[in-house]
């Protein structure tokens, strides 16, 4: 296969998630929703934490991290396929494409990361409270949101790297919503098993790690409340791991299924499901599930809604 082939390719075209004329307005209506209500809840958040002097703590600069994540996870994909449907056109660049699925790989990744930082917030602050300024300086603090940030852009900038060099023949038509790394690799006309066995391998890191690391910290926080003897204690213990316990359930129920195994095993519709789930809903229900299960966040909320200006909230 001559290099020259590959340039015959010059854009893709997104097949979305339907090819049904009568559903293109109803999926409009349906993203266009919960787009604008994950970037209205992600930014509330962020805005509550930001401005009540009550939530500048570790483990809100984390949420606030997760929720910037969210935003831009839902915006590297949405808009686009928001923008087709209206425009009644399948077409993205090869550019554009490339670009989407590196924003795309690095805001699933910082996800992952941070969920199993905040993880580790939990476990100090239930295990080891009376340390827990000592230990969680905004140093480490400082560190614990970099890194995440440092290791996700270097697994996207590997896979996208090792994916530029590959051919795309004939055939540019991805039955996708966005350019995922998995179809872009189906799609290949080359051998793309290094591709594969990377993605693996990566991935599984990815993925081990942090729910290692949550894992563990879930055990000893559990060993912890049970030695607790009030019952109240025990239930606001619970309390505080109660929003982080339910997105990583809802997050890691979605992402493995997709990205743990190569992309050869999956079939294209259990792969379009699984990317709506983590990259549409799964933004979309952090909010509520931060929101109503957190008595201080609730508090933060309702002060910055009912305020007519963004001044800085007092405890």
């Amino acid at each position: 296969m001559h290099q020259g082939n590959r340039t015959t390719i010059s854009e893709f075209l997104l097949l979305g998630l339907s090819n049904q004329a009568e559903q293109q307005k109803l999926l409009f209506v349906l993203f266009l929703g919960m787009y604008l209500v994950t970037v209205v809840g992600n930014g509330l958040i962020i805005l509550a934490i930001g401005l009540d002097s009550c939530l500048h703590t570790p483990m809100y600069l984390f949420l606030a991290n997760l929720s910037f994540a969210d935003i831009s996870s839902i915006s590297t994909s949405v808009p686009k396929m928001l923008i087709n449907i209206q425009t009644k056109t399948q077409s993205i660049s090869y550019e554009s494409c490339i670009t989407q699925m590196y924003f795309s790989i690095v805001f699933v990744v910082i996800d992952n990361f941070l969920l199993g930082v905040m993880a580790y917030d939990r476990f100090v602050a239930i295990c080891h409270p009376l340390n827990y300024v000592t230990i969680m300086q905004p140093r480490l603090c400082v560190l614990l949101t970099v890194i995440p940030w440092v290791l996700s852009n270097t697994v996207a900038l590997t896979h996208t790297l090792l994916l530029l060099p590959l051919l795309f023949c004939d055939s540019n038509s991805l039955p996708h919503f966005f350019c995922d790394l998995a179809p872009l690799l189906k799609l290949s006309c080359s051998d793309s098993r290094i591709n594969e066995l990377v993605l693996f391998f990566l991935g599984s890191s990815v993925v081990t790690f942090p729910s290692a690391l949550i894992f563990f910290s879930y055990v000893c926080i559990v060993r912890v409340v049970l030695r607790i003897s009030s019952t109240e204690g025990k239930r606001k213990a619970f309390s505080t791991c109660g929003s982080h316990l339910t997105v990583v359930l809802l997050f890691y129920g979605t992402i493995v299924g997709v990205y743990f195994f190569p992309s050869s095993t999956h079939p294209d519709d259990g792969d379009k499901i699984g990317a709506v789930l983590f990259t549409v809903v799964t933004p979309m229900m952090n909010p509520f599930i931060y929101s109503l299960r957190n008595k201080d966040m609730k508090g933060a909320l309702r002060k910055l809604i009912s305020r007519k200006r963004f001044l800085p909230l007092m405890c």
